[in-house]
């Protein structure tokens, strides 16, 4: 057995890190139901924290609905709302990069439908589908000018 080593309080150096705790854990949440798929967030550590939407299909594949280069994830209220919705195979999400909302559906690459270009004062969140008015419905805060959201 070897001998340990004495160290004042509080000084000594843990192996067990943060980084080592989660690296493999994923964290789920906003389950949502489109048909017969079910949709939620996963939040990866391992992707540096990014959260993908992803589906689960009626043939019981699990499928990552954002690619890569997105995250979805809101800032609004700064802890975040609801990050998507999914309504007849489509998704609406707020990317975290730029918070500007996106559609994407299986047969496409995500596409920008905001109109607040890369502008990240403004911000969406909570989005719900008005299929009767073809229209999203959601929060939108505006930081572009002080006082004002």
């Amino acid at each position: 057995m070897s001998q340990g080593n004495t160290a004042p309080y509080g000084s000594w150096k843990s192996p067990i890190t943060a980084d080592l705790i989660v690296k493999g854990s994923i964290g789920l949440g906003q389950l949502k139901m489109d048909g017969d798929d079910v949709y939620w967030i996963e939040m990866r550590p391992s992707e540096g924290g990014r959260q993908v939407i992803v589906r689960r299909t009626i043939a019981a594949q699990n499928i990552d609905v954002t690619p890569r280069e997105f995250n979805a994830r809101t800032r609004v209220h700064e802890y975040g709302g609801g990050d998507y919705v999914a309504h007849n195979a489509t998704v609406y999400f707020s990317n975290f990069a730029d918070q500007q909302i996106y559609t994407q559906s299986s047969e496409s690459a995500p596409r920008v439908i905001s109109k607040d270009g890369v502008d990240s004062s403004v911000r969406y969140a909570d989005a719900v589908v008005d299929e009767h008015r073809d229209r999203i419905v959601c929060i939108r805060e505006d930081h572009r000018r002080q006082g004002r959201t």
